[in-house]
């Protein structure tokens, strides 16, 4: 790392320290040469995801998408949002270990619907008539059985 009071190339890490959000790492360095100190960031460049829709168009991961269909799914049941994002970020979590750069919209959508299940049948079926694209009423009987199971 340069210093940025004589730019010197020679310099050592005096201390280290998580930031906050944990996304980043706080180091105070001192430089070998005039011996000042300063302070980096240390942050990981992570890859953006893509998502494959239905119709084959790609476009960036975005967490609030499922969150916001998860939310709407739980309308007016006593599901507190902090249920969601949870169980949001366990699905990015668990689309991240795949490593991945693209992944299917069908992928997340069966996550969602895992999650869903676990939380609430009613949100669950309610998530899967939409992303099943139900026809009939004999689909949703259908799904209501496989909850009742």
């Amino acid at each position: 790392m340069r210093c940025p009071f004589c730019h010197a190339l020679d310099s050592k890490v005096v201390d280290s320290r998580q930031v906050e959000s944990e996304t980043s790492i706080r180091r105070r360095r001192e430089c070998n040469v005039c011996k000042k100190r300063f302070t980096t960031y240390e942050k990981y460049e992570a890859s953006p995801l893509i998502v494959i829709k239905k119709n084959q168009e790609r476009e960036t991961y975005d967490s609030n998408k499922i969150l916001e269909g998860m939310i709407r799914s739980c309308y007016k049941r006593k599901v507190p949002v902090e249920i969601l994002e949870k169980a949001t970020k366990e699905i990015e979590i668990e689309i991240n270990h795949l490593n991945f750069k693209e992944v299917p919209s069908s992928f997340i959508g069966e996550k969602v619907m895992e999650k869903l299940l676990e939380i609430d049948k009613v949100a669950y079926v309610r998530f899967a008539s939409i992303y099943k694209e139900f026809k009939d009423v004999n689909s949703f009987y259908d799904e209501i059985e496989k909850v009742k199971e």
